[in-house]
């Protein structure tokens, strides 16, 4: 008991300095002069659907959904939806809140496949995952999980202060995979780390598109390989 105590304390200090890291490394926004405003908020709803965003969403929450994307655009330049009630829950069901400290600490990877699963659930596609499997000593963390029959490492290495970061980064590639695996051309993009962290469902077409449109910051998804660069992974 001592030694769990101890290693989950090791993983808080971790996560925080790396948040502090994260938060010193924040790429500057872009000022209103630098972004080339191409498409209203109305513009940006429809071209968005002809990209087929809104078809995770609700039939019932789908008017709400574009208004707000909408009124996001032309208020604050910004990519996000609206939350469901007083939840963490997106009603357009590809945005996804994801508490880094969470994720990397025991009991936080189920969570977040929990809700991984139900967006594959959506979009019509296996996610079965089973027998999560963990070994530690002081310094080092061996935590697997098998999904689909593919046994992935959800974190694999000496702690440090990179480790919520590393269990992001690990979480992405392991959904990532199954994706790709089940021929579809959704992918999720990392847009943050923290413990309002954020990622995104995107269909190469939608990414390209958002990246056009909107801010190239922190804010705002990115490739996986960027951001791993970006955060000094």
């Amino acid at each position: 008991m001592q030694k769990l105590i101890f290693l989950l304390f090791i993983g808080l200090l971790s996560c925080n300095s790396q948040k502090k890291e994260l938060k010193d490394n924040v790429l500057p926004k872009n000022t209103e002069s630098e972004i080339v405003a191409k498409l209203s908020g109305k513009e940006i709803v429809t071209e968005l659907d002809k990209l087929d965003f809104f078809n995770l969403t609700d039939k019932s929450e789908l008017e709400t959904v574009k208004q707000e994307f909408a009124e996001s655009k032309d208020k604050w330049n910004f990519f996000s939806g609206k939350m469901r009630g007083e939840t963490t829950d997106f009603t357009d069901n590809r945005f996804m809140t994801i508490d880094c400290e969470e994720l990397f600490e025991a009991g936080g990877l189920e969570v977040y496949l929990k809700k991984v699963k139900s967006v594959f659930d959506k979009l019509e596609l296996n996610f079965v995952y089973r027998n999560e499997e963990s070994y530690q000593t002081e310094n080092y963390w061996k935590h697997t999980i098998n999904i689909n029959g593919v046994i992935y490492n959800a974190f694999d290495g000496s702690f440090s202060d990179n480790d919520c970061g590393i269990s992001y980064s690990n979480f992405l590639i392991m959904v990532n995979d199954q994706l790709k695996h089940q021929n579809t051309d959704n992918s999720f993009y990392p847009i943050n780390c923290a413990n309002d962290g954020m990622i995104v469902l995107l269909t190469k077409k939608q990414f390209d598109f958002v990246k056009e449109h909107y801010p190239n910051d922190n804010e705002h998804p990115k490739e996986l390989s960027e951001w791993m660069i970006l955060n000094g992974l």
